[in-house]
């Protein structure tokens, strides 16, 4: 029977000692083990013999306890830090060298201890702050402040003491600033300021430098007092620059990735709540769309009425938008009514604010819900209006922008929307929307034109002609070759007529060609005398080629400027400019824009073969009466008297649509015209721009409330002026 060392695998190859290599290996370590006692005090100096006797004093006073840890504490060092030696003698060649190098290593550390800056025990306490030089400024800016709120303040002889609550300022609307730069002494029970203490000047004294104030009945007159002085500015301007100075090597702050987590936990259970509802409907195959991919909508589909569901009850997904427009305190509403499919009138609720809570920050636009009403008076608006604010726990006086179509019932000066806001708050400022108060101008000059109206039911019965049946379709497409498609009149919007009229302007010869083949070929009477009309009486017109081109001219610029007003991001000093734009461009039209549409007609009425001549028509004369004098009334040629009825009256008409709809936007310019313009505000200069400031603090002022606060906003301007500079001093220094 094999034994049982040697059945296993592993001691197969396993080689035994005998008993004497046992001992003689052990006698080797226990050799070596001795030869290394005492090596750790090898890197330590020697004592003299004075030190060594207090020190042995000292033990013996003591008692045995400490004697005895320290003797174990001793051992487990030698223990640890013994090192491994080839011999004694090597190690008495080593020792002086050691001995040597320990020496210089203290010299050194003496050196540097006198050279090193011996900082104050409680060096957050401004009152330590004798002498500060440029390494303890620095050193302070990158700490920053340090609050002293957890303290029972002492009490004077008038039993007052300071108090947390002037650590925040209060503003004349509400809101609450934090005055980062007072901070308060423990060992002087004085308030300093920060900045003015680091960065003061000789000869220049302010409220709360050196020693600080103390009085505290008159705290608060002396902090107001403080904090809108100009030394006070020019210190807290001086503290910034050198806090961003030292923090460009720094990562992004606490305060912000705190944020930044919260923000992510939130879209978390978010989305956990999404994945749950697409698990359950799956779970029990149900079908996830419907008719309508909108929340808040009828036949929506199984998911969008469950997430709909759980909104209501789960504040996860309900408080998502909410407390961004609360945090960002102003903001404007949006409203417009439709009827929908069931032929109710509902009106959209849209909040747009500043989302202060994501970094960078931007303005947002958030849709908020769909608003029953069954009375469409400015005044029954108004009211549903207040009670969804009421609702959602906004403050009307908070309004800040309000922007509705142009119906009588919102925009109307009197009765409508948007003066009894006003009445309320008269700093919600209206402003109509862009891209319908163009539209509505567009509609006004078709609609006071009776010749630009028939122009337009021309366009329409052409398409209308073709699209009736699939047939006659077939002839359009045969005959006009290209991707120039007919398309219908918008009703809804103007602008969009140069996509009809367009395809027109183009293929004038082959639809001309079309319509001749389809009132040759057709049996259908109507269409047929249909077609000989538009064919031979509109489009071998010259003066039908003449409204088609200048049309094209006209609606070709204004579409431009309709669709750049559709962008997302587009801003009113913008739109200001390319309504400006728009304009200039219709002044110059109406002096060259004649000439050059009579150029170009007269090239496609020689393509078509037509004679570039307007049609006759008979003068109408009318019997005079007898007290009316025989003179004769001049007569104008057909050119002229279309260039001043049709051409100039369009183009007048379309001036003053323009500035009586977006007159609006000119005062806006006049008053906040400095904010729009980012290059003017750069190069203002400190006078003007404290003006500026001054004038907009009274426009924004209401009863006792003041929006904006002129000094704040002209030392933001001061920052900015600060940190644009820096930028160019480090990229020239970049470029050298």
């Amino acid at each position: 029977m094999p034994s049982i060392r040697n059945s296993k695998p592993n001691d197969r190859n396993r080689k035994y000692l005998f008993g004497s290599q046992k001992r003689r290996n052990k006698e080797k370590e226990e050799a070596l083990i001795k030869s290394q006692a005492g090596s750790l005090s090898k890197f330590f100096k020697k004592q003299d013999d004075s030190s060594v006797n207090e020190e042995q004093g000292n033990h013996d006073n003591n008692g045995e306890k400490d004697e005895f840890m320290t003797e174990t504490n001793n051992k487990e060092q030698d223990e640890r830090c013994e090192p491994i030696s080839d011999g004694s003698s090597k190690e008495q060649e080593d020792e002086p060298l050691i001995e040597t190098d320990i020496e210089e290593h203290d010299q050194a550390n003496e050196n540097d201890k006198d050279n090193e800056i011996v900082f104050p025990l409680n060096i957050d306490d401004p009152g330590n702050w004798d002498k500060i030089d440029q390494n303890l400024r620095d050193m302070l800016v990158e700490r920053g402040p340090k609050r002293v709120d957890d303290v029972v303040f002492p009490k004077d002889n008038s039993n007052r003491h300071f108090s947390s609550v002037h650590y925040i300022r209060k503003l004349p609307n509400g809101e609450k600033q934090d005055r980062k730069w007072l901070v308060y002494s423990c060992s002087l029970d004085t308030v300093i300021c920060f900045c003015c203490k680091l960065f003061k000047q000789i000869g220049i004294k302010t409220y709360l430098d050196n020693e600080g104030f103390k009085d505290w009945k008159n705290i608060g007159h002396r902090l107001t007092t403080h904090e809108t002085s100009k030394e006070h500015i020019h210190y807290m301007s001086e503290w910034i620059e050198l806090e961003r100075r030292l923090q460009k090597c720094k990562t992004i702050d606490e305060s912000v990735q705190q944020q930044i987590s919260k923000e992510k936990e939130h879209w978390r259970q978010v989305l956990w709540r999404i994945i749950d509802v697409v698990k359950r409907l799956a779970k029990v195959t149900l079908a996830f769309c419907g008719d309508n991919e909108k929340l808040y909508e009828k036949n929506n589909g199984n998911f969008l009425n469950m997430i709909e569901m759980i909104a209501e009850f789960n504040p996860t997904m309900q408080e998502h938008i909410w407390p961004r427009i609360r945090e960002a305190k102003y903001f404007s509403v949006i409203l417009d009514c439709t009827p929908d499919a069931s032929h109710e009138d509902q009106m959209s609720l849209i909040i747009r604010c500043v989302d202060v809570t994501k970094t960078p920050i931007k303005v947002e636009e958030f849709f908020l819900e769909f608003l029953n009403v069954h009375d469409l008076t400015g005044h029954s608006l108004f009211d549903v209006l207040l009670g969804a604010l009421s609702t959602l726990e906004l403050d009307v006086d908070d309004i800040r922008g309000q922007s509705y179509d142009n119906g009588s019932n919102m925009k109307g000066k009197n009765k409508g929307v948007q003066s009894r806001v006003l009445e309320i708050n008269p700093r919600a400022f209206y402003t109509p929307c862009g891209c319908h108060s163009l539209n509505l101008a567009l509609c006004d000059i078709v609609n006071y034109c009776p010749k630009a109206m028939s122009f337009f039911g021309v366009v329409q019965r052409i398409y209308t002609l073709f699209s009736s049946l699939t047939k006659q379709w077939k002839v359009f497409i045969d005959h006009v070759q290209g991707s120039h498609t007919l398309k219908p009149l918008s009703q809804s919007c103007w602008e969009n007529h140069i996509e009809s009229v367009k395809p027109i302007r183009e293929s004038a010869q082959q639809i001309r060609d079309a319509l001749i083949h389809l009132a040759n070929t057709s049996k259908d009477p109507k269409s047929k005398s249909e077609a000989e009309s538009l064919a031979i009486h509109e489009l071998e017109n010259f003066e039908f080629l003449l409204c088609m081109v200048i049309w094209h001219e006209l609606l070709f610029a204004i579409n431009i400027v309709s669709k750049t007003l559709q962008k997302e991001d587009m801003h009113i000093d913008v739109a200001i400019d390319q309504l400006k734009g728009l304009i200039s461009v219709l002044d110059r039209y109406k002096e060259t824009g004649f000439e050059e549409a009579m150029s170009e007609a007269k090239k496609i009425a020689s393509e078509m073969e037509i004679e570039p001549v307007f049609r006759e028509k008979r003068i109408i004369r009318r019997e005079k009466q007898f007290d009316e004098s025989a003179r004769e009334v001049a007569t104008q040629s057909a050119i002229e008297a279309f260039r001043v009825d049709y051409f100039i009256y369009i183009v007048d008409q379309a001036q003053t649509s323009l500035h009586i709809r977006f007159e609006q936007f000119q005062k806006y310019e006049e008053t906040f015209g400095l904010l729009f313009n980012l290059k003017k505000l750069k190069d203002v200069d400190n006078d003007s721009l404290k003006s500026f400031c001054t004038n907009l603090e009274g426009f924004l002022k209401h009863v006792s409330k003041v929006a904006v606060v002129a000094d704040l906003l002209w030392l933001w301007r001061m920052e900015e002026n600060l940190e644009d500079r820096r930028g160019m001093v480090v990229g020239s220094t970049k470029d050298r």
